[in-house]
């Protein structure tokens, strides 16, 4: 009888371990596939949600491509972005080679332009903070927000944020953002003028939101002070 009891105590304690277990497992799955969908994941969110999320973005990091149109040619670049709200900001160009390394940084009050081949450096002090920047995400997102001609709809698999700036500015008509629904994805940033030809032209090759932290955007800076100080 004894024995009996102990198998069934022992059934018993396994069967409440792996009840926990499971149990554990569900909460830390379900925890996981939120933490998900709250992040770079769109393709299930409906198009007000995507915006809304959009115009929530605090921090990201790119890889982008460039194009600038003007009268006479068109110049490329490729940049590295990194923005932290509401203002850190640093850029870095990758192409074309002649101005490669040229690194500009704005850390909240001081705009620091680096060339990095010829480790030389321009600080300006108390230097206002612009958000008129037709290459920064974060431009677009503060013309959309406080623009009452905006819009968003559908081309293809394609959702569209677009806002007119006619009467800002003689010269730039609209900015337009196009997010990939299926591949959940940022992928260009056009500003056209009036005639909806494209002035500038961002395609993004890759891009990381809300992953950022102040700190790793202004880390170099901390590296260079300790560097001249031994």
């Amino acid at each position: 009888m004894k024995i009996k009891n102990k198998k069934l105590k022992i059934i018993l304690i396994v069967s409440l371990l792996i009840i926990a277990l499971v149990i554990l497992m569900n909460f830390f799955y379900k925890k996981a596939n939120k933490n998900l969908n709250i992040g770079n994941n769109l393709s299930k969110k409906t198009n007000q949600e995507i915006e809304e999320y959009i115009l929530n973005i605090s921090s990201y990091e790119a890889d982008i491509e460039v194009e600038i149109e003007s009268n006479k040619n068109t110049t490329r670049y490729k940049i590295k972005q990194s923005y932290v709200s509401p203002n850190i900001e640093k850029q870095t160009v990758e192409e074309p080679s002649n101005i490669k390394g040229l690194q500009t940084i704005y850390d909240g009050s001081k705009l620091t332009i680096t060339n990095t081949k010829l480790n030389l450096s321009t600080v300006y002090e108390n230097y206002p903070y612009i958000t008129d920047n037709y290459l920064w995400l974060n431009s677009f997102i503060e013309d959309y927000k406080t623009s009452e001609k905006r819009k968003l709809y559908e081309e293809g698999n394609q959702l569209i944020m677009e806002v007119n700036l006619e009467a800002n500015n003689p010269y730039v008509s609209s900015k337009k953002l196009f997010i990939n629904k299926e591949e959940s994805k940022i992928t260009k940033l056009v500003v056209q003028d009036k005639n909806q030809k494209n002035i500038v032209y961002i395609l993004y090759n890759e891009i990381k939101i809300n992953s950022l932290k102040k700190e790793e955007v202004l880390a170099f800076k901390l590296k260079e002070i300790s560097a001249k100080q031994y």
